[in-house]
């Protein structure tokens, strides 16, 4: 298992509710959960050989910023 952090621009728990789909039915995905509370609304992947680029598309087609930070 690894943890996959990302900055995002996910301002609150509507858009979160919006994407959540994406996220749970994504494959090798684990848990997943937001930090609002962080400048970077930072967002935490718990999972099994997911690559961070099917994040950041996921994300950023569906209308958001992702991008994955250095470990």
């Amino acid at each position: 298992m690894e943890v996959l952090v990302f900055k995002t621009n996910i301002p609150d728990t509507d858009k979160i509710n919006e994407i959540a789909p994406y996220l749970d039915t994504a494959k090798g995905v684990l848990r997943w959960n937001f930090d609002l509370e962080d400048t970077d609304n930072i967002l935490r992947i718990e999972a099994v050989g997911v690559s961070p680029r099917i994040i950041e598309n996921t994300l950023n087609s569906a209308g958001y910023l992702c991008e994955e930070l250095p470990d």
